[in-house]
This record gives structure tokens, C-alpha cells and sequence, in this order.
């Protein structure tokens, strides 16, 4: 049973002050029988009062707002956490009937079949016919569409954005965990297989794993017998002790572990940074820039607070 421990830095910073900033983040770990929260620290610039509250998923989640100008927001997660359970997944035989029993009445299953209306439909239909799906247990697929999402798809930082759509990932054949992650759910609920979206941490020590010391995603796949059983297609393995969970919904956008918005005419960047640390003392970092988009309404406000400042 590891323990880990995260701090997980989510810094917003802006060209010009900006004020009545209202943010919503989901940075708590889930509590479960696969991971133990023991300590879990949370500071904001500013210091404001959190809203806690539970989502249409069951994520522990927070509102809070800064009032006053500011250049830059500050959000310092950190937590020390005991991962649970097997290392080795348990295997079933479970077959496409069991699964449509499963399913048969219950809302939330039924809700988390339904694909993304994409473009390249056929391309992911061809994928799935490749697979021969309906002749193998509802495990075997699952692993079969992970393995190959890993084989077929490269690792490339920086090719996405989080903005990327199901469709670009797919031209692209490449990405990062994210982008795996919705390409899985793609293929496994066109099968309809239910399946959700999971935020959270990877920490395997030194175990070569991609993703390690940065925020990561994964998918759970509905499993006759087996219930939501996690798998990683960044890294082709089911998910055990070395993943920490924070959330999980139906894509990215339910999962998102910061997300606001504010008033004034400035540009943000946004940096995220994760350090990892595990009991044998070693420690792994990383700092990441995330690639904003820049909408044609923060051009336009940019290009009026040019001309405002031009004409002071």
C-alpha cells in the first residue's frame, strides 16, 4: 500500500489586472476503497472562502471568487495519499449479454454509452470492425481498444490543446493522455460499452510510465462483475495502485481541475506544475505551459486595451 505524495501548482497570470474573478476547481481527491486521503492541503492567493459541494458525479468540487484586482491566481494542492488494492487486475468472462442486463434500466450506464457526434464516425466504425468485437468478453475488448490506441497512436506533447476534438486527435494519430483518453471512450462507447472520463495523478517510480509528475487522465470501463474498473491507454495497463483519482466524468470539460473566468481586458497564461513524492525519498517534477487559445473575443479585448493604453 504506497504513499504519495502530490503538490499540484496551478498558476493563471495576466498582462494587466484584472478583478471579480469566479472560479470553479476539482482538485479533492475521491475517497474509496482503492485510496485513502491523509492529509490534504489546499492555499489560493488571496485566501477566499470555498463553496464545497458535490457534482452530478459525485466530485467533491469548490466555487470561490476574488474580488480585488490581481495579476496572477494561485491555486497550491497538496496532498499525501495511500493507494489501495491489487497490483494485479482480477479477470472475468463477462460477454456482451451480461452487459446489455446491466445496462437495461439504469440511467446512469444508459447516459454513458452515447458517443461524441464526430466526423471521422467511419474511421473509428472500421477501427471497431478490425476488432471482432462481439466475439470476445467485454474485458478482452476493453484491453484490445487500449493496446491498440498505444501502438497506434504517438506519445507528442504539445500537438493538442485541450480545446482538441475527438475528430483532430484522430487526423493527427497523436497526443497525450487526455487525447487517448477520449479516443477510447470514442471507440468503447460506439460499441456501447458505458465508460467515463478520470482526472488524477500517475506515480509509478522510475517505472518508466508516460505521464509520470504531471496531471493525467485514464478511463473506466463498465464491467459486468467487475463494476467501473479503470484502464490507462497512455500506458496500455489497468489501472492499480500507481494512479490517484480526482474525478471522473463524461469527458475532460466534467473533470477539469481548475476553470473560471474574469473581468478585465487581459491576456492569461496558465502554468501547471506536479511534483510527485514517494517513500523511498525520490521525488519527480515537471512544469508545464498549457497552450491557451485565444478566442476572437480576448483578441478583441486585447486590441482595445492596446488602444486604451495609447491613448493615456
Amino acid at each position: 500500500m504506497p504513499v504519495f505524495k502530490i503538490q499540484h501548482v496551478t498558476r493563471y497570470s495576466y498582462n494587466r489586472p484584472v478583478k471579480e474573478s469566479v472560479n470553479q476547481i476539482r482538485i479533492y481527491p475521491i475517497a474509496s476503497d482503492q485510496q485513502e486521503i491523509l492529509q490534504h492541503e489546499v492555499n489560493i492567493t488571496a485566501d477566499p472562502e470555498l463553496f464545497l459541494f458535490l457534482d452530478y458525479f459525485g466530485n467533491r468540487c469548490a466555487d470561490f471568487s476574488l474580488v480585488e484586482a490581481h495579476h496572477e491566481l494561485t491555486i497550491d494542492s497538496r496532498i499525501i495519499v495511500r493507494t489501495m488494492g491489487n497490483e494485479l487486475i482480477t479477470t472475468v468472462d463477462s460477454t456482451w449479454e451480461d452487459l446489455e442486463q446491466n445496462i437495461a434500466g439504469d440511467f446512469n450506464l444508459i447516459d454513458l454509452i452515447r458517443p461524441d457526434e464526430i466526423l471521422l464516425n467511419q474511421v473509428v466504425e472500421e477501427m471497431i470492425l478490425s476488432f471482432d468485437h462481439r466475439n470476445k468478453t467485454i474485458m478482452q475488448i476493453v484491453e484490445i481498444c487500449s493496446g491498440f490506441i498505444f501502438t497506434d497512436f504517438k506519445y507528442i506533447k504539445g500537438i493538442t490543446t485541450i480545446e482538441s476534438t475527438v475528430d483532430e486527435i484522430l487526423e493527427h494519430r497523436s497526443g497525450v493522455c487526455q487525447d487517448f483518453a477520449h479516443v477510447l471512450l470514442q471507440l468503447l462507447r460506439t460499441m456501447g460499452i458505458p465508460s467515463r472520463y478520470v482526472s488524477g495523478y500517475i506515480c509509478p517510480n522510475k517505472n518508466g510510465m508516460r505521464g509520470e509528475g504531471a496531471t493525467h487522465a485514464w478511463v473506466e470501463a463498465w464491467i459486468p462483475q467487475l463494476g467501473w474498473t479503470g484502464i490507462d491507454p497512455t500506458n496500455n495497463v489497468w489501472v492499480t495502485t500507481h494512479h490517484v483519482k480526482l474525478a471522473v466524468g463524461r469527458n475532460f470539460n466534467d473533470c477539469t481541475p481548475a476553470k473560471g473566468t474574469f473581468k478585465g481586458l487581459a491576456r492569461q497564461t496558465l502554468s501547471v506544475y506536479v511534483s510527485v513524492g514517494y517513500e523511498d525519498g525520490h521525488i519527480f517534477e515537471e512544469l508545464n505551459d498549457v497552450k491557451m487559445i485565444i478566442t476572437k473575443a480576448a483578441q478583441e479585448a486585447e486590441r482595445m486595451a492596446m488602444e486604451a493604453a495609447q491613448q493615456q
